[in-house]
């Protein structure tokens, strides 16, 4: 009854008061299909109606059919599942749409793996040409270690190799030469505790002291393009929008040139690094922040401005995510820091954390920060309940970037100040089982406790921090949202293990996390993240029935056919007539 009177509403809108007919007919009716909606006033329907970028009606099929016309193309879905497009949010599209850029790069899951790889670019390359692999996790490997100096040294004796892991990497002694890192005596390169030598191994500190020759800028057209390539990727795998994880304003300038020139098929939210001195007096940061020219929520429904982003700690998968206890022996050994006390990095106190959350809150930003430690999670959360003692900070949408361990008491304060999680499913998958060997089921108890925040009321905002390489499913991080709801549903890891059943969650929490919840996450909520009368129409079509089908299938949905915005930008069954 209640889809009937919401389409007879309808039609008054269309028809007007006089009963006339409607001015136009549906660009495009979607038919004998089951259609999740998100919306729960009407939660599933059979058929919907498209005009121009938007959706018009939802309900039976002999209703949506009455909006019919010469021209309408109608899609018999055959009896598939629909669903709101989905939306990452936490992607990095410039790096990882320039990494395989005119070069492939291979996966490499083992020792032997990257060095054939470096003795195959050391024969590629002219002498004290870089060879650089712009996202490499060694944990991630089969042996689970680094390459030593040496060897690396024998690979390429004649070029400088740089592995980076984004909060530490590896480099061989050519890099240390022609970077002089090692006559700067920069703190980031870590020595042997006995020789007091380099040991290959640099903190994120050390990259800006490596020689910037290493680093391919392509042309603006190029990057352009790469970005267009990328995006048509992400609308194969279901994806309509996207959270840009950071970037600057020339990220957007490129974005939005893409749009201009109608080539853009992902609707973005670009996060914005803070662009002035973070750690300067709040008078300072007040006045830098007041002159620049954006602000979260600026732009339209193609390209908006996100959240104002500040990186506090290091990374899980090299051992410089900031801690509450010290990593250890194991961690010691794993990842190469010779001091079995240290807890990782923090890149600000408390009170710097405090004046910058001010001053952006002040003028209307949402605020993130990326946090990868337990230690650093308490240590960002304490900064919001300093703020929200002068100011509210509910309401305004902000987040926790990664966070990955979320004691209970981390998860009452977010609770209480709305604090959303933006959380990477693809982590738990690939690195679970690495972690716990590190620090113990104990410890990981905490890790990723998907259950334990919804039941809490904390959003959930799932996305893949895409970095790197452009498979969905062999990319460093993998962006294949289905693959990441399996995840969160059955909480598997790669090796097959399943660590902490009790923390899953269902099918449709899960799908939330990619939907609607994404939609609240950049204050779109009204425009996207689930199907309704007067949103756009964002939509994928799936192979198999995610809310049905068995379990271990899930991560195996492909999509059947992608639409932003009325368009067709992915189609892989149905004819377009």
């Amino acid at each position: 009854m209640r889809c009937d009177i919401r389409f007879m509403l309808l039609l008054v809108f269309l028809t007007g008061t006089g009963g006339r007919a409607p001015v136009d007919d549906a660009d495009i009716i979607l038919y004998r299909g089951r259609i999740t909606t998100m919306d729960p006033g009407m939660p599933v329907a059979e058929a919907m109606a498209i005009r121009n970028d938007k959706i018009i009606a939802l309900g039976s099929e002999k209703e949506i059919m009455a909006l019919s016309g010469d021209k309408t193309l109608k899609i018999d879905l055959d009896g598939k599942r629909v669903l709101p497009g989905l939306i990452d949010n936490h992607v990095h599209p410039l790096s990882a749409a320039q990494s395989e850029y005119g070069k492939k790069l291979p996966h490499i899951g083992s020792i032997g793996e990257l060095f054939a790889w470096i003795r195959e670019e050391a024969k590629s390359k002219n002498p004290g040409e870089w060879i650089v692999h712009p996202k490499f996790f060694f944990t991630r490997l089969k042996e689970k270690r680094w390459p030593s100096l040496q060897e690396l040294d024998e690979l390429a004796p004649d070029n400088p190799v740089f592995l980076n892991g984004s909060y530490a990497g590896m480099i061989n002694t050519k890099a240390l030469e022609v970077s002089e890192i090692v006559r700067l005596n920069e703190p980031a390169v870590v020595r042997d505790r006995t020789t007091r030598q380099p040991t290959g191994l640099i903190r994120a500190g050390g990259f800006k002291q490596l020689n910037a020759g290493h680093v391919n800028h392509l042309s603006k057209e190029e990057q352009l393009d790469a970005l267009k390539k990328l995006f048509a990727r992400y609308n194969a795998i279901g994806i309509t929008s996207i959270c840009a994880g950071n970037g600057g304003t020339a990220d957007l300038e490129l974005l939005n040139e893409l749009q201009k020139r109608g080539a853009l098929s992902v609707r973005v939210f670009q996060n914005i690094s803070f662009p002035f001195d973070p750690k300067a007096p709040l008078p300072q940061v007040r006045e830098a922040l007041g002159g620049f020219p954006y602000k979260t929520g600026d732009g339209d429904e193609w390209v908006r401005v996100g959240a104002l982003k500040l990186v506090l700690d290091g990374g899980i998968l090299t051992g410089t995510a900031f801690m509450g206890r010290p990593w250890g022996e194991r961690g010691m050994q794993l990842y190469g820091f010779p001091d079995p006390s240290y807890r990782g990095t923090l890149n600000f106190t408390r009170e710097q954390l405090v004046n910058v959350m001010t001053a952006a809150m002040e003028k209307g930003w949402k605020f993130t920060a990326h946090v990868t430690g337990e230690a650093g999670v308490d240590t960002l959360l304490a900064a919001y309940q300093d703020v929200n003692a002068v100011k509210p900070v509910r309401g305004g949408r902000h987040s926790v970037i990664h966070g990955n361990f979320f004691s209970a008491a981390a998860i009452a304060a977010m609770a209480g100040l709305d604090i959303y999680a933006d959380i990477q499913p693809a982590w738990f998958y690939k690195d679970a089982e690495m972690l716990t060997e590190v620090l113990g089921a104990k410890r990981m108890a905490d890790f990723h406790p998907y259950r334990d925040m919804i039941a809490a009321k904390v959003m959930l905002n799932g996305g893949s921090d895409h970095m790197v390489k452009l498979d969905p499913d062999e990319a460093i991080n993998p962006y294949n949202p289905f693959q990441a709801m399996w995840t969160m549903i059955t909480r598997e890891s790669q090796g097959g293990k399943r660590n902490g059943r009790a923390k899953a969650i269902s099918r449709a929490d899960a799908l939330k996390t990619y939907t609607i919840n994404n939609a609240y996450a950049s204050f779109e909520e009204n425009e996207k993240g689930s199907l309704a009368v007067g949103k756009l129409a964002d939509l994928v079509v799936i192979s198999e029935d995610i809310l049905t089908c068995p379990e271990d299938r899930i991560k195996s949905i492909r999509p059947l056919l992608t639409m932003v915005g009325g368009k067709i930008v992915y189609n892989d069954r149905f004819p377009e007539k």
